[in-house]
């Protein structure tokens, strides 16, 4: 659903400009540094970018999913390191409080999340417990009006420079699996937090990624999410299920640009005596691109209408993050094959997109997970329609 469409279009336009004529300048810059310079990070903070998904009464734009995935195929068309620079704050780094939190909570750190004064951070996958999210050993034990939390998560996304962290702990051993998970809010500077050196990445330089440790971290009662606990795996579902349509539009963004940058490099280059363009060889492999990244697209856009009338999509965020994430990859390999040896080389740029989308395919849910969420899924569907 599209609240005010001239507006939003306007809006694109403007966004678009951004991303063209700021960010994708500096995406050589910011790889070689590793990091995201700060004037540029109070910029995209000043185009609302860490807002997006955050309701209008807490100074964020308050995005249907429609807006929200259309804003990020616009948003992901640079290197991935901008996109995930704001990318918790608009995903999984606000939405638990959006979708679970109390009002006092809301009220608290919403704000400081939309301006993009405070960075969040989104601490579920731990050691032991990846595809098996339920597996978590992180604890949080009430004492009186605390909880102490004792653990470690692993693969944090912008834990490092984050300020404020939602947290994924089991309140209850005697309860396995999810029913005795509860999630936290934990600030940066809270004694007995810490986060590790960013990790040393295959791509997505400028996109820190570290260890979060808690070591009898004592956490106000009044940081439990929602107030009450064992609910923790429910409000992570309801976060995974958005970011998963979202996340599948930050798939094809780049998609979208690696193709860009391979026909103007084939249209340009001559072999044989003619572009490289007019090959049909080539011109199969543009046609492939072209037509998986418009078939994630419809996907992604239906299903972002489907959950803004209140459906359940449950299993079509799975198969939209499923296609597109493997779909982001197939293009990237296709580029960097039409480039040729240009291809390999890093001073072009495709090598950088090809190294940064391996990880679409991992984080959110393996492929593999989604997979079998999806055949799950159809076969209870299949199964309850048998018996009606």
């Amino acid at each position: 659903m599209i609240r005010e469409p001239d507006a939003f279009q306007a809006f694109l336009a403007e966004l678009r400009r951004f991303v063209r004529e700021r960010l994708v300048p500096r995406e050589a810059e910011v790889a070689r540094l590793d990091d995201v310079p700060e004037p540029l990070v109070r910029e995209m903070a000043g185009m609302g970018l860490f807002g997006f998904s955050i309701p209008e009464e807490y100074g964020g734009a308050g995005m249907t999913t429609e807006e929200l995935v259309l804003a990020a195929l616009e948003l992901s068309q640079c290197s991935v390191a901008f996109r995930a620079r704001v990318g918790t704050n608009t995903g999984i780094g606000s939405e638990a409080l959006v979708a679970d939190g109390t009002a006092a909570q809301k009220r608290r750190y919403l704000p400081l999340l939309a301006s993009g004064e405070l960075t969040g951070s989104f601490a579920l996958t731990e050691p032991e417990a990846g595809s098996d999210a339920t597996a978590l050993t992180t604890s949080a034990r009430r004492e009186g009006d605390h909880y102490v939390i004792n653990g470690t998560k692993c693969f944090i996304t912008n834990a490092p420079i984050a300020g404020l962290f939602t947290v994924m702990a089991r309140t209850d051993p005697a309860r396995g699996g999810a029913a005795g998970i509860s999630a936290f809010i934990v600030e940066r500077g809270t004694p007995g937090l810490s986060t590790g050196q960013p990790y040393r990445k295959m791509g997505q330089e400028g996109s820190p990624v570290s260890e979060v440790h808690f070591s009898d971290c004592r956490v106000p009662a009044a940081n439990l999410i929602g107030g009450e606990e064992g609910q923790g795996f429910r409000t992570a579902m309801k976060v995974l299920n958005k970011q998963r349509i979202h996340l599948a539009a930050l798939c094809t963004g780049p998609a979208i640009r690696m193709l860009d940058e391979a026909i103007r490099f084939v249209t340009g280059r001559k072999q044989f005596g003619q572009p490289l363009a007019e090959f049909q060889l080539v011109q199969a492999m543009i046609a492939d691109c072209q037509t998986e990244i418009h078939a994630a697209r419809a996907l992604i856009m239906e299903t972002a209408r489907q959950r803004d009338r209140g459906e359940d999509v449950t299993m079509q965020a799975s198969i939209c993050k499923y296609f597109a994430s493997e779909m982001c990859g197939r293009v990237a390999d296709r580029c960097v094959q039409m480039f040729g040896g240009y291809g390999y080389i890093a001073d072009f740029g495709i090598e950088r997109f090809y190294r940064d989308v391996r990880l679409f395919r991992l984080y959110e849910g393996t492929s593999q997970i989604h997979q079998l969420n999806i055949a799950k899924r159809t076969l209870a569907l299949s199964a309850a329609a048998s018996a009606s």
